[in-house]
Formats: C-alpha cells, structure tokens, sequence
C-alpha cells in the first residue's frame, strides 16, 4: 500500500520493560536504547491511502489515525509494535483488522491546524474496546533536522517494519519503506490522555519526549510470516 502522512507528533514516554513483557509475543524481543524502552502516543492524519499503481478513493483514502506503539527486534530487525491503532475510517479499521492483523479501533476524530497549533481529538467508538480518548494540541519548535545514527531520535524514529501477531498468537512481520524523517523538536499540551491507560500501562508523571514531522510518504507490504 501507499500512503502519506501529515503533521504527526512523536509523544515518547520512558517505561520499565518489565510492564511491557507480558502484553508481546515471546518470539519478539523489547528493544531498548541504553537499557531503557519507550511507549509511545502518535497522532497524526492520512492522505492518498490506496493499493499501490491504483487512484485514492474519495472519503477512504484520507482519515485521521492515532497509535500506541514500543519498539521490538527480532532476528536482528527492529520493527514496531503496536498496542492499538485509532482511525476515524471504518472500513480501514475493518481492513487492516483482517489483513495486517493489527489492533485497530474504530474512534470519533478531529485534526485541525489552527493558528500554527495542531488540534487533535479522538474519542473511541469501537463497540466492546476499552475507552480510550486524546485531547491535545501541539507544535513544532525546532529546526528540521535528520536524525543521526546512535542517537535516541534515530533509535525511535527510523524503523523499517512493523511487526503483528493473528489470532492464534502467531506473529508476522511487514516491511515499511520511507525517506528518512525529518523531524522537529515539538511542544504539545494534553488535556485528556487515557490512550496507554486503555491498553493497561500508567504513563510516567515526567513529561514526555516530543517530536513533530509535518509530512512522510510511505509505502508497505502485508505481513508475512518469518
């Protein structure tokens, strides 16, 4: 598939491994940078999301989307893991549900840029999924820069998979391709955040780790085994 996404924050959030490990399949290792993992709340929007070589459809191909996500390895490839997947798109939710096998929720959503602020909400709508809301706004504040290998930024930006388990708990990897991000350091004020609470995970009182990117193009492949 292609896609693009817009005006995404990076909200990252130091969390002891030990919280995670019970909640990620045993064939995927927690992956950590200097011994430290990181859950993370990512909101942003979508455009042009189709099958490759076909046109965007009209009302389907552009939605907002909001992730939970950390950060695993397997065979020596760090990838992502996804606790939960928010859009406002149903018939996304429904497709990604049964190909990628990933954790989506249906959820009511609003990304709007006003005055320099993204203005983002999502209130989940998904019949029998915990509730779930983010109320936020936030901005970019830094200089655009890539991130350099063996830092922090690049450790938790730059990944090139994803990884998904089915319903029987057998886990697939998929291969993601994009340019490198670039990335801004960003200011955001929550007003409302139970999206990790959701998921079983409290958020550290520290405030979190932020990053903005206004714009990534992408292009994925479904899961496979390995």
């Amino acid at each position: 598939m292609a896609q693009s996404w817009h005006d995404l924050l990076f909200a990252h959030w130091p969390i002891d491994s030990t919280l995670l490990r019970g909640h990620i399949p045993a064939e995927l290792e927690i992956d950590t940078f200097e011994r430290q993992a990181w859950i993370a709340v990512v909101p942003f929007r979508m455009s042009g999301v189709r099958l490759r070589l076909t046109p965007a459809l009209p009302l389907l191909s552009a939605f907002a989307e909001l992730n939970v996500r950390t950060y695993v390895v397997a065979d020596k490839k760090p990838g992502v893991w996804f606790f939960s997947l928010d859009a406002q798109n149903p018939v996304a939710v429904a497709a990604a549900r049964a190909w990628f096998h990933l954790p989506y929720f249906r959820a009511r959503m609003c990304c709007e840029d006003r005055e320099g602020w993204i203005h983002y909400a999502s209130d989940r709508t998904h019949r029998g999924a915990n509730p779930a809301v983010l109320h936020t706004k936030y901005r970019p504040t830094g200089k655009t820069f890539e991130a350099e290998r063996g830092t922090l930024e690049h450790f938790l930006a730059e990944r090139y998979c994803l990884y998904a388990a089915d319903s029987q708990g057998r886990v697939s990897r998929g291969e993601i391709h994009h340019p490198p991000w670039q990335l801004q350091i960003a200011e955001a004020q929550f007003q409302q955040n139970s999206m990790t609470e959701a998921g079983g995970f409290a958020l550290p009182l520290q405030k979190p780790l932020l990053h903005f990117a206004r714009r990534q193009d992408v292009v994925a492949w479904s899961p496979q085994r390995f």
